[in-house]
């Protein structure tokens, strides 16, 4: 078993607690298969040179992609933001993030799924404005 205890005091979580990081290890183990498919595009260093993380938790949040040296999060939205309830708190989730200086590019998993070239050139748009 990983020892995870003080692991939320470095700069990289964002104060996130050890339940957090903990939900992020059980996340990266049922990975949806949109995320999947993302992720063996952005591991290791695949793309443009940049480390991605997967299941990554900053500060109460666990985001789908991360890459801590340019400060982007890469989100995947599925059927469950569809609902209001999901739609404010992913406003909130955005704010937080800008806050922290990090910014955030959204793709529903169709997009992944059926054009993904298109999310491909993108992700490589915010990379090089950073």
């Amino acid at each position: 078993m990983v020892k995870l205890q003080g692991r939320e005091n470095y700069p990289i979580y964002f104060g996130a607690s050890s339940e957090m990081l903990k939900i992020a290890g059980e996340l990266r183990i049922e990975m949806t298969q949109a995320e999947k498919i993302l992720w063996e595009q952005l591991r290791n260093k695949q793309l443009l040179g940049f480390r991605f993380r997967r299941q990554h938790p900053i500060g109460e949040f666990v985001v789908d992609f991360f890459c801590y040296e340019v400060m982007l999060v890469i989100k995947l939205d599925g059927e469950v933001h569809h609902t209001s309830y999901q739609e404010e708190r992913d406003r909130e989730r955005t704010n937080i993030l800008k806050n922290f200086g990090i910014i955030e590019v959204r793709f529903r998993n169709e997009e992944i799924m059926n054009d993904l070239d298109h999310v491909l050139a993108k992700i490589k748009e915010a990379l090089d404005r950073k």
